[in-house]
């Protein structure tokens, strides 16, 4: 099971191709910008809670059979925020003091 490679950000909703360096997710593949996770979400997914971690890049080029991005393609779905600005800057508030792994 292969990555979802969701292609935006949840917050700003700023495109994030298969390929780009800015990518965050959480262990739920929540995803969102870099940007986004360092100036208003403060390392809190604000759906889990949890932290993030750059996400990985599909190879665009077949190197073993099978495994790439044109054989396993990326989401097309995009997600937004379920919560409002102002219950996700709470959220955070509360949460960005604690270590991810102590959360």
């Amino acid at each position: 099971m292969a990555l979802q490679l969701r292609p935006n950000c949840e917050y700003c909703d700023k495109d994030l191709p298969p390929n780009s360096t800015e990518a965050r997710i959480c262990s739920y593949e929540c995803t969102f910008c870099a940007d986004c996770v360092e100036t208003r979400l403060h390392n809190v997914c604000p759906n889990c809670g949890g932290g993030f971690a750059p996400r990985p890049i599909r190879p665009a080029t077949e190197r073993r059979p099978g495994v790439c991005v044109a054989k396993h393609p990326p989401s097309d779905k995009r997600v937004h925020l379920k919560y409002s600005i102002e219950d996700v800057a709470a959220h955070s508030a509360k949460l960005k003091d604690i270590a991810p792994e102590e959360r």
